[in-house]
């Protein structure tokens, strides 16, 4: 049986990318795409830089294999192998992650515990695209949460989206977890789904790429919490209904009526374990 792609961490990385740069503004857009991710500026040194010529290598590697692939060659990977020390220097781009361009909101929190905690709330954490000139200078070519130019521009962080193909998948994803065992029997399955969704708008872009390359374990956690929060908050409404019917003389839920049986055969059961 042919195997059918449903979701893959690759295809959702570069979604989130996509959906991130919506919200940013590069001096150029080639330089939207970066070739490594350091906590801080300081970090960038020979090191680094070698290793963000390894990466963008590989990347370029990989794209030359599948763009001759699609077109019908039999080549293998291999051959597409970039070598990463003809990658100049000044054409690698480094991703900072950092708060330098984001206002403050003082009172935001009463005892901030971070830097983030003092800074203006967002929906993902923001970063700066740096790059070598020819001079050697390292220079600003991007910003998250921008608008306009490095250095006349201003902060936004409402002018970007998710992209559909993005949305998509958190849909997908939500449908696919909702047909598991343990809840498709529930008669509030689609209560459950609208939750996740809902969820997974709010915190699908805060994936941060420098932490882990997995978002499908992060937003399957994300799922897997909306479905439990809505299945404990029905249990409890279950047992308020449940309480107001006993106290009323009627017939409670099968559950309830059930429930004094169910313990009273786990304890004979336990006491016949016990004289063996």
């Amino acid at each position: 049986m042919k195997r059918v792609n449903y979701l893959n961490n690759r295809d959702i990385l570069a979604e989130i990318h996509k959906s991130k740069n919506t919200f940013c503004s590069y001096t150029d857009d080639d330089f939207a795409r970066y070739d490594i991710i350091l906590p801080s500026i300081d970090k960038i040194n020979i090191r680094t830089i070698a290793d963000a010529k390894r990466n963008k290598a590989k990347r370029l590697g990989l794209q030359e294999y599948e763009q001759r692939k699609e077109a019908g060659e039999r080549v293998k990977q291999a051959d597409c192998a970039v070598d990463y020390r003809k990658i100049a220097k000044t054409d690698v781009v480094f991703r900072i992650m950092t708060y330098d361009h984001i206002p403050e909101e003082k009172g935001r929190k009463k005892n901030p515990k971070n830097v983030a905690d003092t800074k203006t709330k967002l929906n993902f954490p923001p970063f700066q695209h740096f790059k070598f000139n020819e001079k050697d200078e390292l220079i600003c070519v991007g910003k998250s949460h921008w608008e306009g130019g490095m250095s006349n521009g201003s902060f936004n962080k409402s002018h970007g989206m998710a992209t559909n193909k993005l949305a998509l998948m958190w849909m997908k994803l939500c449908e696919r977890y909702a047909t598991r065992g343990n809840v498709r029997g529930y008669k509030y399955n689609d209560e459950m789904k609208g939750q996740a969704i809902l969820q997974l708008t709010q915190i699908g872009l805060q994936f941060d790429e420098s932490k882990s390359n997995n978002p499908f374990a992060y937003y399957t956690a994300a799922v897997t919490n909306s479905f439990v929060r809505i299945i404990n908050i029905e249990k409890r409404n279950q047992n308020i209904r449940d309480d107001i019917l006993e106290m009323n003389h009627m017939n409670q839920s099968f559950t309830r009526q059930n429930q004094g049986t169910w313990e009273r055969q786990v304890k004979e059961a336990n006491k016949t374990t016990e004289k063996e």
